[in-house]
């Protein structure tokens, strides 16, 4: 049994994949693929490749694609803090990965790399389906890096109109609103330089893309004294999924997203990248979801 494939639409009877990234030992993200993959009735290993846990130095991010790459994986999830900083060793993005700049899911076929982005299908997905109904006329993203540009750009996809994006570094946050402007017509971003009542006033939505809420960045990225209960509000972080962010929220009334989605739908999407089979959503969140029961330990992103 070979663990390649033939193509990415090609019939594939193993998986052989990896997320690199920092801090990922509580990833929920091997679980989920091999599960599924079992599920499909293949062979599935798929390892994390986490730069906090070598003993020695960090081997350079080129050294660790180019490893998996020799070693016959499909290919590899990338996550913080490698999102953009794995571009320069690709071959080919998709068109996601082309318009927000950042890269979660690299595909080795035919002897090059393909770079993808499905946390925006990810997020996107999860909004749709937690989100239905909801006013988009304003929405404030907080988070202007790797997954925050995907964010931004699923919101507009989703139907927001005016898109206010905070980062602690204005620069970033002013690049990403004009990378929205330019990528996604009728919709309007500005950068705003920091949260307060003026900002605050009239937004429908808050949804934040940074690791504040974290379990090693407690927290919250937005005041509480902020909201009111006809806001909604979205997190990316899902370690814990209840963050200090949703807690406030959810305590005064406001409708409420937790990260789960975008954890969930952008592996969806991943694992019919790597496989080139559709993955079972419902299959894949029974897998996620067994995390949260008193048998397993509690993850994060």
């Amino acid at each position: 049994m070979s663990w390649g494939g033939s193509g990415l639409g090609g019939s594939r009877d193993a998986l052989l994949a990896g997320l690199v990234g920092k801090g990922i030992q509580k990833s929920r993200t091997p679980e989920m693929h091999m599960a599924e993959a079992e599920a499909q009735g293949m062979r599935a290993i798929y390892t994390l490749i986490d730069a906090e846990a070598f003993e020695s130095a960090v081997p350079d991010l080129g050294d660790l694609v180019r490893a998996a790459e020799l070693a016959g994986f499909n290919g590899l999830n990338i996550t913080y803090p490698y999102k953009i900083e794995i571009l320069p060793l690709l071959d080919e993005l998709s068109d996601n990965a082309r318009a927000v700049g950042s890269v979660n899911t690299v595909v080795f076929r035919d002897g090059k790399r393909f770079g993808h982005n499905t946390d925006l299908w990810g997020f996107a997905e999860g909004f749709r389906r937690g989100m239905d109904g909801v006013a988009k006329g304003n929405v404030l993203l907080i988070g202007a890096g790797g997954a925050g540009v995907a964010v931004a750009h699923a919101l507009a996809d989703c139907g927001v109109l005016h898109l206010k994006i905070f980062d602690s570094d204005t620069q970033r946050a002013q690049a990403l609103a004009d990378q929205v402007q330019a990528n996604r017509a009728g919709v309007t971003a500005v950068a705003v330089s920091a949260i307060g009542d003026a900002v605050a006033k009239d937004l429908d939505g808050v949804v934040n893309a940074t690791p504040v809420g974290m379990a090693k960045s407690p927290g919250t990225p937005f005041p509480a004294e902020l909201l009111r209960p006809e806001m909604w509000v979205a997190d990316i972080v899902y370690f814990p999924l209840e963050t200090q962010f949703l807690a406030n929220a959810r305590a005064i009334g406001c409708r409420v997203l937790p990260g789960s989605g975008m954890a969930l739908f952008q592996a969806v999407r991943a694992f019919e990248l790597f496989t080139g089979r559709p993955a079972d959503p419902v299959r894949m969140k029974a897998t996620f979801d067994a995390f949260d029961t008193p048998s397993q330990n509690t993850a994060k992103a």
